[in-house]
């Protein structure tokens, strides 16, 4: 790997394959309140809580009243994950990591800030990122690129410099409008358009080829 590169990682889809499990909570979690979930894949994937929560529960909520659904919703989804936890890391991510040890590393995402925590931890996976950009952080949430551009200020690399591992067509559109390199998760989405490469996984053969080639500019 050339020096003056690091990467950048989102977390759903990306490091644990949540897409799953989040949608069972959120089935849950709405049909305790009385709300049909309907296509909740589509309707939540690459958004902050805020916005799901008042898309189903309507506008007029309170800033307390979106906080506790959602932080409810996503102590659910803990709960679901906790006990299988491994099963659920994208391919390849952990072996990825330990590879590239000395590359700089940070997480951008829009999840929740105690998700984030809860994945790195329970899967020992803290230690690989000096830096963690959760979508409360940045001013406007992904698709904008304000995530990543702090992202890269934290690690101190040009945004240019910067490879983003990106599984959502909201996160994609970030990160090429932060304008770094991005890589395509294939986790949840058959096509992922503005990526510079798309893989289905940590393991395959083409990631490795293509970062030999990458250098600071």
């Amino acid at each position: 790997m050339a020096p003056g590169l690091a990467f950048i990682f989102d977390m759903d889809g990306v490091i644990v394959h949540s897409t799953p499990l989040h949608n069972r909570a959120w089935e849950i979690y709405l049909a305790r309140h009385g709300r049909p979930s309907g296509d909740i894949e589509a309707r939540m994937h690459g958004l902050r809580n805020d916005d799901i929560v008042r898309d189903y529960f309507g506008d007029d909520l309170d800033d307390d009243t979106v906080h506790r659904h959602g932080a409810d919703k996503e102590a659910l989804y803990r709960e679901l994950m906790r006990p299988e936890l491994e099963r659920w890391l994208v391919p390849g991510v952990r072996e990825f990591l330990s590879a590239h040890t000395p590359v700089a590393k940070a997480v951008a995402s829009n999840a929740e800030r105690a998700n984030i925590d809860f994945v790195l931890s329970e899967a020992a996976l803290g230690a690989h990122f000096s830096h963690v950009v959760d979508g409360h952080q940045a001013e406007r949430p992904k698709p904008f690129p304000d995530i990543y551009l702090a992202a890269a200020r934290l690690l101190g690399v040009d945004p240019a410099n910067c490879i983003v591992f990106e599984d959502s067509l909201a996160g994609a559109q970030a990160a090429h409008e932060a304008g770094t390199r991005v890589v395509g998760l294939t986790t949840t989405l058959p096509e992922l358009p503005r990526v510079t490469l798309a893989v289905p996984d940590f393991r395959a053969p083409a990631l490795a080829d293509w970062l030999a080639g990458q250098r600071a500019v």
